[in-house]
C-alpha cells in the first residue's frame, strides 16, 4: 500500500467530541483517534480513518443521550429547583422567573404563579411584590387578579415597603382592585412621600392630585394618622 507506514493514534480535540469526552473515551486533552504516519495517504486510508472518527463520536452522542444531558439552562433550573424547595426565597421567586419565561424548563404560568405564591407565604417583602406584580399583569394563561394583586400589595406596605406604598396609593385612587377610596389613597402616598427615594417627587404629585377630592379637615385628620403610622414603621 503506497504511503502506508503505520497505525498510530493521535489526540484530537475534545471540543470536537463532547459526548465521547463525557462516556469515558477521552486521553489526555483530547479524544484518541486513530491517523497515518505519513501525508498523501490513499483514500481508502483516509475513509478507515473517518469511519473511526465518526464510531467514536456516535458512541459519545449515544452515551451522552443515556445519561439524560441537560442544557445550561436546564441545569440551573435544576439547581434553584433544589433550593426553591429547601424554602430558599430568592430561588423560589427565581425558579418562578424561570418557568415565567420558559428558561431551562417548560413555560408554565401557573408553576411560575405557584412559585411567587411560596415565596410570598414566607412573609418576604420580595415575594409578595413579585407575586402582586405577577397578579397585576398577568401573563398568557393566567388572567390578571387585580384584587389579589392589592391585597399583596397592602401586606408589603403595611410591612414598611415604599414601592408598595405608592402603588396601593395608585389603586386606591383609580379603584383598580379595591373600592375608590380617597382617603386611603391620599394616606398611603403621604406614607411613601415622607420617605426618601427616586420616587419620593412622583409619590408627593399622586398625592397632591388626590388631595383635590378632600377637604381640609379630611387632610388634617389623615396628616396625623400618617405620623403616628410613620412613628411605628421607621423605615
Amino acid at each position: 500500500m503506497k504511503g502506508f507506514v503505520g497505525l498510530v493514534f493521535r489526540e484530537e480535540p475534545a471540543i470536537l467530541f463532547p459526548n465521547a469526552a463525557r462516556s469515558g473515551l477521552i486521553e489526555g486533552a483530547g479524544v484518541r483517534t486513530p491517523c497515518y504516519l505519513r501525508l498523501g495517504l490513499p483514500m481508502h486510508l483516509r475513509l478507515t480513518r473517518l469511519i473511526a472518527i465518526s464510531i467514536l463520536a456516535l458512541a459519545g452522542v449515544i452515551a451522552g443521550s443515556s445519561q439524560g444531558l441537560q442544557t445550561p439552562d436546564a441545569q440551573a433550573a435544576a439547581s434553584l429547583l433544589t433550593k426553591a424547595n429547601q424554602g430558599d426565597v430568592a430561588a423560589q421567586i427565581a425558579i418562578g422567573e424561570s418557568y415565567l419565561q420558559g428558561s431551562g424548563v417548560e413555560r408554565d404560568c401557573k408553576q411560575a404563579g405557584d412559585w411567587f405564591r411560596k415565596a410570598a407565604e414566607r412573609n418576604a417583602i420580595a415575594g409578595e411584590m413579585r407575586l402582586a406584580s405577577f397578579l397585576r399583569d398577568g401573563a398568557k394563561g393566567c388572567p390578571r387578579d387585580m384584587v389579589q394583586a392589592a391585597a399583596w400589595y397592602r401586606k408589603a406596605a403595611e410591612q414598611g415597603d415604599i414601592t408598595a406604598q405608592g402603588i396601593l396609593g395608585v389603586l386606591y385612587s383609580y379603584g383598580q382592585g379595591v373600592a375608590q377610596d380617597y382617603i386611603e389613597a391620599y394616606f398611603w402616598l403621604d406614607v411613601a412621600a415622607s420617605v426618601p427615594s427616586s420616587e419620593q417627587a412622583h409619590y408627593a404629585a399622586n398625592r397632591q392630585m388626590v388631595g383635590v377630592h378632600l377637604t381640609t379637615d379630611d387632610i388634617e385628620a389623615l396628616q396625623v394618622r400618617a405620623s403616628k403610622w410613620k412613628s411605628t414603621h421607621p423605615h
